[in-house]
């Protein structure tokens, strides 16, 4: 019987998310979006600790609506860094704020999933790692992709925030190839075996 990819488990949240979300191609700009946001939340922790509290994400920031929150300012920081369903981390706090103007600008201008999307020619990239330790933490198109994220006004995207979002996202297919979910992640991407 084929393997799961070995970080997925054993709590059932984390291996739901890895068998029906991880890896699966997404296409909106406001999802992909929220994405990226519990991703920079991500950084330096595990990903599991963001599982567990991303329903309480979605409530502290109000559905993670982009529109709403690029009107926030301090008086709701401050909220945000009493709630104790979050992470309470003013930097990243204030980056989601200001993360939210910039996605307005380039949805505005093109829309932010084009630009995520373009990084791959709009192809998700099938990749065929058998071992968890050959799947890298940041590619050279994640390096280009934070650099531009970074230059259009975002903050807290690293290079590994935004591989970690290019594989959540579906833009790659990290899913090691004895993994079930990698030939289902491949045949959504409209990939044929072979």
């Amino acid at each position: 019987m084929a393997e799961k990819c070995g970080w997925a488990g054993p709590e059932d949240i984390y291996i739901k998310y890895h068998d029906h979300e991880w890896g699966v191609p997404q296409y909106d700009g406001r999802l992909l979006w929220q994405m990226l946001v519990l991703e920079s939340f991500q950084a330096g922790l595990s990903w599991i600790i963001i599982l567990r509290r991303r329903e309480s994400f979605f409530q502290a920031f109000e559905g993670l609506d982009p529109n709403v929150i690029a009107t926030w300012g301090e008086v709701e920081v401050k909220k945000l860094l009493i709630d104790k369903g979050i992470i309470r981390h003013r930097g990243k706090i204030e980056a989601t704020l200001s993360n939210a103007k910039a996605w307005q600008k380039i949805e505005a201008e093109g829309g932010f999933s084009n630009l995520l999307w373009g990084a791959v020619d709009g192809q998700p990239i099938q990749n065929n790692w058998h071992h968890l330790q050959d799947v890298p933490a940041e590619t050279v198109i994640s390096l280009k992709l934070s650099a531009q994220l970074k230059a259009e006004g975002f903050r807290f995207c690293g290079p590994k925030t935004v591989y970690a979002l290019m594989q959540a996202a579906g833009l790659v297919n990290d899913h090691l190839v004895e993994c079930p979910a990698h030939a289902k992640v491949r045949r959504l991407a409209g990939v044929k075996s072979g």
